[in-house]
């Protein structure tokens, strides 16, 4: 890139960043959960809670070890999401069939009200994000991120 190029309107110089691949992919992220925070600000939820609460509906009895690898988070991180789950009435945990020692989750009837709305709102968010790309520029995007450092986004054993 030309130097010209790498100057923002105030003059400050960024130097190699533009041309980095994980530099535009921050920039994407920071966009994105913008878009998202306005989109589904009302509700209280993070993309992160959000994929929680759609990877239970999915899995319905999903124990929570379960669901610390399906989501990529350690086990005293999902603890916390899952109590602010259910202290929020979306949420609950019974004894696993197989397992009492373990919790098997389920939303209740109005975590799944809210995800309905949710889900709504998602797609919607998702259409202004890819608003500027062809559907084979989109799923060309879907498929090279994916490629980005696939051993890092397997299900963690050790969660």
């Amino acid at each position: 890139m030309t130097r010209k190029k790498t100057l923002d309107e105030k003059g400050l110089d960024f130097g190699i960043l533009p041309s980095l691949a994980g530099y535009q992919l921050r920039l994407a992220q920071i966009a994105i959960f913008r878009d998202f925070a306005q989109s589904l600000g009302e509700f209280d939820v993070t993309p992160g809670l959000f994929g929680v609460l759609v990877i239970i509906d999915a899995n319905s009895g999903l124990k929570q070890s379960e669901l610390a690898r399906a989501a990529h988070l350690d086990r005293s991180t999902v603890v916390s999401v899952i109590d602010n789950l259910e202290r929020r009435g979306l949420v609950e945990r019974r004894a696993a069939d197989n397992d009492r020692r373990s919790n098997a989750l389920v939303l209740t009837p109005d975590g799944s009200a809210l995800l309905k709305k949710l889900k709504r709102r998602v797609n919607e968010h998702e259409k202004r994000l890819v608003q500027h790309l062809t559907e084979d520029e989109r799923q060309t995007l879907v498929t090279l991120l994916q490629r980005i450092f696939p051993e890092n986004r397997a299900s963690r054993p050790n969660a």
